[in-house]
């Protein structure tokens, strides 16, 4: 009867199949993992394929197609790829700039400072604007925001001329870096925004409470307290924000005037054009040679982002550790 009693009580504790229920869970957990890193491999493996008839291939061949792209003001694929990195770079940057402090400032506002019934209808709103497609954005920044910034432009021109990047003459209309980089600014700024959001709701009240018993205003508490705890969740936000900045095509082909320079003048036309705006731009007329330097910019974009994404988990982990 004691030995009875002793299985039955080790029964208890043990749930009916608990060990083949963290075996499954293990291995389909496993099995989501590999899946995610086969995919990566495969579209690594994809874009090196295909790109490497402009990375290896016939000579003059790879130098007719890069000089049909750039009406021969590149000649061979640095050449080429070389401004579309930097433009690429220049706007999503100038993007997460304007996006970043904005954004920031919103969620606390949603967390701290909102009467309840604002923040919900805020969290509401932002939640709205992350969903819409980016191609609404295009549509906005090239029939509204492009004829309305122009003012404001030439103001910063006349004003501000003096430095590099305000310098004139100011486009008209105004599709420029600076307006693209607006356009894609307001379109980041709901995805940081949220993050961010999420993270500040998150904070211990332990923390907060502590700060202003110790005589904390509001604005220390959220600087000693708030910020601190939710650092690591905003960086992560904006390097999310920066990575769809980076791989945005419809809305800066849409709004941008193209062009091959290495130029940080942002209220000039035709300065720079994105990695990804080109390919779509010019895909549709490209031959099998034209399509493989397209995928090459392609493979170089998506190593851009890679490495975006490895500085961001690095910085991250930092901040975990401290």
């Amino acid at each position: 009867m004691r030995e009875e009693s002793d299985v039955t009580t080790e029964q208890l504790d043990q749930p009916v199949s608990g060990k083949r229920a963290d075996a499954i869970f293990k291995g389909v957990a496993y099995a989501c993992g590999i899946i995610i890193l086969l995919a990566l491999a495969a579209v690594t493996v994809f874009l090196l394929y295909r790109a490497w008839p402009i990375i290896a291939g016939d000579r003059q061949a790879k130098v007719e197609t890069i000089e049909s792209f750039t009406g021969g003001r590149a000649h061979n694929f640095l050449q080429f790829v070389g401004p579309l990195v930097f433009g690429t770079v220049l706007v999503a940057g100038l993007a997460l700039l304007i996006a970043f402090f904005v954004a920031i400032g919103i969620a606390l506002f949603i967390t701290h400072y909102a009467p309840k019934s604002l923040a919900s209808a805020l969290n509401y709103i932002v939640d709205l604007l992350a969903a819409i497609p980016s191609v609404v954005y295009g549509l906005w920044g090239g029939i509204v925001l492009v004829p309305a910034i122009e003012p404001f432009w030439a103001f910063l021109a006349k004003y501000l001329g003096w430095i590099p990047i305000f310098a004139g003459p100011v486009a008209n209309p105004a599709r420029t870096v600076g307006t693209t980089a607006v356009v894609l600014a307001v379109m980041i700024l709901p995805i940081i925004t949220s993050m961010s959001r999420d993270i500040f709701a998150q904070t211990p009240r332990l923390y907060e409470e502590a700060a202003l018993a110790l005589g904390a205003t509001k604005w220390e508490m959220v600087r000693l307290a708030v910020l601190p705890f939710g650092k690591s969740g905003v960086v992560s936000a904006s390097m999310l924000g920066l990575g769809r900045a980076l791989g945005e095509t419809m809305a800066v082909l849409m709004i941008l005037s193209p062009g091959l320079k290495y130029s940080v003048k942002l209220l000039q036309a035709s300065q720079n054009q994105t990695i990804a705006a080109n390919i779509a731009a010019q895909y549709p007329e490209a031959n099998s040679q034209g399509v493989s330097a397209l995928i090459g910019t392609g493979l170089v974009l998506f190593l851009i982002t890679f490495l975006v994404n490895y500085l961001a988990r690095r910085i991250t982990r930092k901040q975990v550790a401290k």
